[in-house]
């Protein structure tokens, strides 16, 4: 098929690379404008543009899609069909009334629950028990369209944002090639019960509340992991917590409870947190053996409980 593919991060890198390579002509890419990034914040191609660029396909990096020179240059295409994929840019009805097939979108939960920006991170979070991902006729409601595919699979009790990432990313690239192979597709209406919105994740809500349950505090961290990293303070240090097992034991909120070359095993509201696996303000990501070798703690030390 003729595609237009839109996209941005990693996740929709590897879904262009999976439709190019089942031998889809895609006439554009539209990718968000290079961003500076690094120490030298020197400006870098997004990861669809870095796709694109090495398959030779033309590149588009528009401000936005509601001007008319834009939508024009679209509409030249005659494309049968858009893919959209973490684009970051809304798409005017003008755009997706283009393509023939219309605009299909591949989003990474399980809709109508966590429709909106972070599903993965808020899937984590929220305790569900499996995620997947929908291919979805885009409407211009948010993520409010009718389903095409659906697959769907368990969050394992160690998945983090990064792992939960990777899976749904194979995911989404493997239906929508599944999709375009098969289309027209019978679109089944979303259902007005079971939906939330999975809000953009705040910096802020990295930080780690002692009081809460250990089970809770082993999703945040699995949640904030690679991005922001989930937060503790210390001594009026931040620390980044990386790695840690729910485990037995009790004590005030945020008390170191037992120190040892594997763990760090801190009380939390309801259980404890065996942590193995930190990082101080500007250093790196360490095992715990590591970290107490310049930091180090002991039974009886606190955590700070925010206010």
């Amino acid at each position: 098929m003729k595609v237009i593919f839109a996209g941005t991060p990693a996740f929709a890198a590897q879904a262009l690379t999976a439709i190019i390579a089942a031998g889809h002509e895609v006439a554009l890419v539209l990718t968000q404008p290079d961003r500076p990034a690094g120490r030298g914040m020197a400006l870098q191609p997004s990861a669809v543009k870095q796709v694109a660029l090495a398959h030779g396909v033309e590149v588009f990096q528009p401000l936005s899609l509601k001007d008319a020179e834009a939508q024009a240059r679209l509409a030249g295409l005659a494309a049968e069909v858009m893919v959209v994929a973490a684009y970051g840019l809304i798409l005017p009805q003008a755009v997706l009334d283009l393509p023939r097939h219309g605009c299909l979108n591949i989003h990474a939960s399980l809709l109508p629950r966590w429709r909106g920006a972070a599903p993965i991170q808020r899937a984590l979070l929220a305790g569900d028990a499996e995620t997947g991902v929908c291919i979805m006729q885009m409407e211009a409601g948010l993520d409010t369209g009718p389903v095409l595919l659906r697959e769907a699979f368990p969050i394992a009790g160690d998945d983090t944002t990064a792992s939960l990432h990777d899976k749904l990313a194979a995911c989404g690239a493997r239906l929508i090639v599944d999709a375009l192979a098969r289309l027209p597709l019978p679109a089944a209406p979303q259902p007005a019960a079971g939906v939330t919105y999975a809000h953009k994740i705040e910096k802020a809500e990295a930080a780690i509340d002692w009081t809460r349950s250990a089970a809770e505090l082993d999703r945040h961290l699995r949640a904030f992991n690679p991005f922001p990293g989930a937060q503790a303070q210390f001594a009026g240090q931040t620390v980044k917590l990386w790695a840690a097992q729910p485990v037995a034991g009790a004590g005030e909120p945020g008390c170191v409870l037992a120190v040892d070359r594997q763990a760090v095993v801190v009380a939390c509201g309801s259980g404890a947190l065996a942590v193995t696996e930190l990082q101080k303000a500007g250093g790196k990501r360490l095992p715990v053996r590591e970290f107490l070798a310049g930091h180090p703690l002991q039974p009886g030390d606190r955590f700070t409980v925010p206010a």
